[in-house]
């Protein structure tokens, strides 16, 4: 896989330690896209970023290429880059609605609605550290604060 001249590969160079409370279940990230996409290497760079940030820096973000209307249909996939967090969109994970008419799963780029209103071919930063917190967040802390 690559992106431009650039090979992309799903995981990045080195081991990275685990830097969250082990009771935590671990996050899964997928970032879903497709040849065509110019803003696939954008999208992968911002969710390593926060997940670092974040102190996930042992999460890996699985690359998973969408070749096919078909495997279009398969995954749900609404454009490039999709990125998925324990299987759920992230626009879903924080349920907003994605920007634009890309309902429909298709081989196409993406757009997202910035919190400031502007359409981007990649979420709000701030969008993607919301998505990450509330997916990490543990178990028993949603279960207290629902009592």
């Amino acid at each position: 896989m690559s992106v431009g001249s650039r090979p992309l590969v799903s995981r990045d160079q080195g081991p990275r330690p685990q830097r969250y409370p082990e009771d935590v279940p671990p996050i899964e990230v997928e970032l879903l896209w497709w040849e065509g996409c110019p803003s696939t290497e954008p999208a992968r760079t911002l969710v390593r970023r926060t997940l670092d940030e974040l102190g996930y820096g042992d999460v890996e973000i699985r690359m998973l290429e969408i070749e096919t209307d078909e495997q279009a249909r398969e995954y749900g996939f609404t454009g490039s880059p999709t990125i998925l967090i324990d299987s759920v969109d992230l626009m879903q994970v924080l349920g907003a609605e994605p920007a634009g008419p890309e309902l429909e799963s298709a081989l196409t780029c993406r757009l997202y609605r910035r919190r400031d209103g502007r359409i981007s071919p990649t979420p709000d930063p701030a969008d993607v550290r919301e998505a990450l917190t509330l997916a990490a967040k543990d178990p028993k802390d949603a279960e207290r604060s629902d009592a």
